[in-house]
């Protein structure tokens, strides 16, 4: 075997993992701090959440508005705040995709996972 062939210098894997790391949770910090927007019934009700999912606001035009129908308000929030989920869980996939691969698929060299 060669001397120090194949082996991988166990500091710098244990570097690489720390950076890693750290860009993971300065990635999740970002997400709490971002925010994003959904809607539904054409702009009428709009949901405003955290890349993290927490729901920040809630706009309701008041043409949504009619007291005889409140079954059709209530599903054009949850609408909006589903459409704000999604798009909160693609930004998720874009700032913590990467991330995740590296740590999960085979980033370090050397590690089994």
């Amino acid at each position: 075997m060669i001397p120090g062939g194949g082996q991988p210098n166990m500091q710098q894997l244990l570097q690489q993992a720390q950076k890693m790391q750290q860009d993971l949770a300065r990635a999740q910090e970002e997400l709490a701090q971002t925010e994003v927007d959904g809607q539904a019934g054409g702009g009428l009700v709009k949901a405003t959440v955290t890349g993290a999912g927490e729901l920040r606001s809630l706009q309701i035009d008041p043409k949504a508005v009619d007291p005889e129908d409140t079954e059709t308000l209530a599903d054009l929030i949850v609408a909006a705040v589903h459409a704000a989920n999604e798009n909160a869980q693609n930004l998720q996939q874009q700032k913590l995709g990467p991330l995740a691969q590296g740590l999960g698929g085979g980033g370090i060299p050397g590690l089994p996972f």
